[in-house]
């Protein structure tokens, strides 16, 4: 029997009878990351990351999450589990499986780049790897972190000399964290949207510390704080709440903003290559890290990306899953 089975309720682990990040409600679910498509509400009982534990319960109300420390190790029922740094967001885990000697490891969601803000990504050698594809074609290819900050940054300066407001549009929890980190304050005040600056809390709360923000609510005055900076969801751009800031420009932060034809349809005034996903290489350099034999390939390019694994000798298949990648992790939450 395999460590690891696929079922139409999600990743399941027979000798420990628990699910890895289901799509359906189940008893036991280990949870790579709170995102919205790994951290379903409708559990029976979840085991996450110390680290994640908190935001989870922000999103997910009042449910039994057990947690455990990175590197820890648990055994349930025949299984030996442990949880290892995905560099994704803060908390974010590889989950790995031991049966009988057989070693599993599902990802999640993953980056290999230290962004100063979640533990970095760690390698776990494995016989199977389960792996993203978000991003998996030679076109996505990220640039230093620094020089994505430099251009945000001069963004925000022109906006201001413009007399404009600058509205950047990000994910409620990591990506909004992590660019926090990357603006320059001198400029002028940071001011969240009222989802982000709640999964701020959250995090201030657990000891992560984050820039000085302002929460920009229903009944902020932005003519009390000009010049600003506003780290709003995607979908609050060019909302009634957005329209009282006055003269704006809008921006997006992701990944998928490397596709001309994805920064037309978002109609932003500016788009920003930055992803918590692994780029082209990163992936490429994870799974040889792994040193696994068979590899299997979940939401994103998920075609294209295993047909180069299996030409470049891995046996690699795809594997049909209900998470979303970058676009599900489009939330108000």
């Amino acid at each position: 029997m395999s460590a690891l089975t696929f079922t139409p309720a999600g990743i399941y682990c027979p000798s420990g009878d628990f699910y890895i990040d289901p799509w359906k409600p189940v008893d036991r679910a280990l949870i790579t990351h709170g995102h919205a498509d790994h951290a379903r509400w409708g559990m029976g009982s979840y085991l996450a990351t110390d680290i994640a534990a908190p935001v989870m319960h922000h999103r997910l109300g009042d449910v039994s999450i057990d947690t455990v420390r990175y590197g820890e190790t648990l055994t349930i029922g025949g299984a030996k589990v442990s949880f290892h740094p995905a560099g994704h967001v803060p908390g974010s885990a590889q989950i790995r499986v031991e049966v009988a000697g057989e070693v599993w490891v599902a990802s999640g969601d993953y980056k290999v780049v230290d962004d100063g803000l979640s533990t970095p990504f760690e390698p776990v050698k494995c016989h199977h790897f389960i792996t993203e594809s978000t991003f998996g074609l030679p076109v996505f290819r990220w640039q230093e972190q620094a020089v994505i900050a430099q251009q945000i940054n001069d963004w925000w300066a022109g906006c201001q000399a413009a007399g404009k407001t600058a509205f950047l549009g990000c994910y409620a929890l990591g990506k909004a964290q992590r660019l926090m980190s990357m603006l320059n304050p001198e400029i002028g005040p940071i001011l969240t949207h009222t989802a982000i600056e709640n999964t701020n809390a959250v995090m201030r709360g657990q000891g992560i510390v984050l820039p000085d923000t302002i929460q920009a609510g229903a009944d902020f005055d932005h003519k009390a704080h000009p010049g600003g900076l506003v780290l709003a969801p995607p979908s609050a751009l060019g909302s009634a709440w957005a329209r009282k800031f006055g003269a704006q420009e809008n921006a997006f932060a992701s990944g998928w903003m490397a596709l001309r034809g994805i920064r037309r349809r978002r109609a932003g005034d500016r788009g920003f290559v930055i992803s918590d996903h692994a780029d082209w290489s990163g992936l490429l350099s994870a799974i040889k890290e792994t040193e696994a034999e068979n590899i299997y390939v979940t939401h994103g390019y998920t075609e294209i990306f295993t047909r180069f694994l299996n030409d470049q000798g891995w046996n690699a298949q795809v594997l049909q899953t209900e998470f979303g990648g970058e676009d599900a992790e489009d939330e108000a939450a």
